[in-house]
């Protein structure tokens, strides 16, 4: 009996497996307007140098409160260490699923694949995976030419397979990102990039500051970097850490 069910269930899979594929590749691409703005704003931000880059490690402080990131931009990988007046929260992010441990020592862990989560989006956005449409899964469509403020900028709406999608606003005149909308929620939150820095031939934003209209909530994703480097970390931070027996 266990037999024959394992063979109706591997034969479903294998049914089930090309279908699943084809729906995964058809959200997965940049269209040639997006990749071409997106090579505008890699070549303003460092060009070739993004491509040496092998770990991402910031500091600073988001919400007011001081943390210590990690990021790969090879492949999903993220861990973020808050310091809160309770404690120090712990989330990761390993590609597969998102965990974390709260100041009290509470563990939660999602170990399924395909969970669109906020660990995805952030780990994706956070490392530019947008400069690298070979290596995430995600798709990109040119929204167009858009003013705000009396300055022109490009739209592309990028979104990482499974996560969420962001507006991008590149400068027309520097090509560097400026804005960054989140319209997946009920009123739509929007972030300003500012302050780029040089750090080992990359160009990066030092200063994320929400826009007032994007309410209360918004001013929790305000962050100011005071330390970046881009040493490779080791990729079992990104996973829950396993429990040892006492």
């Amino acid at each position: 009996m266990i037999t024959r069910r394992f063979a109706i269930a591997a034969a479903l899979a294998a049914l089930a497996g090309p279908a699943a594929h084809a729906a995964r590749s058809e959200t997965i691409g940049y269209s040639p307007a997006a990749q071409k703005v997106l090579a505008r704003a890699r070549a303003a931000a460092g060009g070739a140098a993004w491509n040496r880059l092998r770990g991402w490690h910031e500091t600073g402080r988001q919400g007011g409160l001081a943390y210590e990131a990690w990021l790969d931009p090879l492949r999903y990988g993220l861990r973020v260490e808050t310091h809160e007046p309770a404690g120090l929260d712990v989330r990761g992010f390993n590609g597969p699923g998102d965990w974390r441990i709260t100041p009290a020592g509470v563990v939660t862990g999602i170990d399924v694949t395909r969970v669109a989560s906020d660990a995805r989006t952030r780990a994706f956005f956070d490392v530019r995976g947008y400069f690298y449409p070979g290596r995430f899964d995600a798709r990109g469509d040119y929204l167009g030419v858009k003013a705000w403020q009396g300055r022109s900028f490009e739209v592309v709406n990028v979104k990482p397979w499974g996560g969420e999608a962001r507006e991008l606003w590149f400068d027309r005149r520097t090509h560097l990102l400026a804005r960054m909308v989140d319209r997946s929620g009920a009123k739509p939150v929007a972030l300003q990039l500012s302050d780029y820095r040089a750090v080992g031939g990359v160009r990066v934003a030092f200063k994320i500051t929400p826009e007032p209209d994007g309410g209360p909530a918004a001013f929790a994703l305000e962050r100011e970097i005071d330390s970046l480097d881009f040493r490779p970390a080791d990729r079992t931070m990104f996973s829950l850490p396993r429990r040892t027996e006492p």
